[in-house]
C-alpha cells in the first residue's frame, strides 16, 4: 500500500508530516483534500479506521465552525459530515493512512507510529522543535 497524506500546503503541521514521510525514504499520494475532498463514504471510513468521533475530526481555527453553530452538542454525526462535505476546510489535518494504520497527525510526530521506517533521524520542525533526535525516539 502507497502511503497517503490528506495534505494543506498552507499547514505548518500538514508540511512537517510530509516532511517526515519523505525523511523516512517514502513518496507518499498527496490529497490535496481542499481542491479534491473525500466523499462522504470514504471520510466515514477514514473516521471509522481512526476510531475517533466524527465530532474529534472538525477543526474550528480558520473555519466557519462558528457560524455554523457546529459546537453544538446535539448535532449528528450526519449533520457533522454534512459541514465538512459542504465544507472541506473544517476537516482537520493531516491525516495518514499507511498500512500500520490510519491517523490524524497532529502532533507532526504521531505519523512517527505509522511509518514503515520511523528512523528518520534528527528532525526539526519548521517552529525549530526537535522531534527527533538522530537515532533515538522522540522527545517529548
Amino acid at each position: 500500500m502507497t502511503t497517503r497524506i490528506y495534505h494543506n500546503p498552507d499547514c505548518g503541521t500538514s508540511r512537517n508530516v510530509l516532511a517526515m514521510i519523505r525523511r523516512s525514504g517514502e513518496e507518499p499520494e498527496i490529497v490535496r483534500y481542499l481542491e479534491t475532498p473525500p466523499s462522504r463514504e470514504e471520510l466515514k471510513a477514514l473516521i471509522g479506521r481512526m476510531g475517533i468521533a466524527v465530532r474529534d475530526l472538525l477543526r474550528r481555527n480558520g473555519t466557519p465552525y462558528d457560524a455554523l453553530g457546529l459546537d453544538d452538542p446535539g448535532l449528528t454525526d450526519d449533520r457533522l459530515l454534512d459541514a465538512m462535505m459542504a465544507h472541506p476546510i473544517l476537516i482537520n489535518r493531516p491525516i495518514v493512512v499507511t498500512d500500520k494504520g490510519v491517523a490524524l497527525c497532529r502532533p507532526s510526530e504521531r505519523v512517527l507510529e505509522l511509518l514503515s521506517n520511523p528512523d528518520i533521524g534528527r528532525f526539526a520542525k519548521e517552529d525549530g522543535e526537535v522531534v527527533n533526535e538522530a537515532g533515538g525516539p522522540p522527545r517529548r
